[in-house]
């Protein structure tokens, strides 16, 4: 110990008791882990804690049984928080757990209920029979009171009219959306 810690040491009864324990602190910590390395730095840690509270000790009580509590508590917490972190260093997992956001799905589905409310009505009509209710042609001739060549027409000209008003580029837009095929590049790459 250098000789300025050690006069201060000596002139505060607190911090002389402090390095009095040391060694007890060390014994029961070295019984908490069986690892004299991670000991140390449990003893470190546990009198770094008790300088910074050196004002809620109590002058009268003991100052080794208030370190050891300090000691195993900071045990304790490391334990709790080691039975919840799972090794990684290559960062595989962590890689595994990506998850793509949810909320280009719903703007596109506000998109699209936008742009459908733009089509004229026979056009909606049409598209939502075929596309969404999976109506065949002929039966969507039937429920319109149209002719078959009538109702793909109006399904055409309502795609045609939907790929415009979302702003649509087939090779672009149609498949995997632009983040998906970011990140399957990402990991074709990897």
């Amino acid at each position: 110990m250098d000789p300025k810690a050690a006069a201060m040491a000596s002139e505060d009864p607190a911090r002389q008791a402090m390095l009095k324990a040391i060694p007890h602190l060390r014994a029961f910590a070295i019984s908490l882990t069986g690892n004299s390395t991670y000991a140390d730095d449990l003893v470190q840690a546990a009198l770094l804690r008790g300088l910074e509270n050196l004002d809620k000790f109590q002058p009268g009580t003991s100052m080794q049984a208030w370190l050891f509590t300090i000691l195993r508590n900071q045990f304790y917490t490391e334990v709790r928080q080691r039975c919840r972190e799972v090794a990684d260093p290559d960062g595989v997992m962590v890689g595994n757990l990506a998850t793509m956001p949810e909320q280009g799905a719903r703007l596109d589905f506000n998109d699209m209920q936008s742009a459908l409310a733009r089509l004229s009505g026979e056009q909606r009509e049409a598209l939502l029979l075929v596309g969404a209710e999976g109506v065949s042609y002929e039966e969507a001739a039937r429920i319109c009171g149209t002719t078959l060549g009538t109702i793909k027409s109006r399904i055409s000209r309502a795609r045609t009219r939907l790929a415009e008003l979302l702003d649509l580029e087939p090779e672009e837009d149609l498949g995997p959306d632009r983040l998906v095929k970011a990140t399957l590049f990402l990991q074709a790459s990897t």
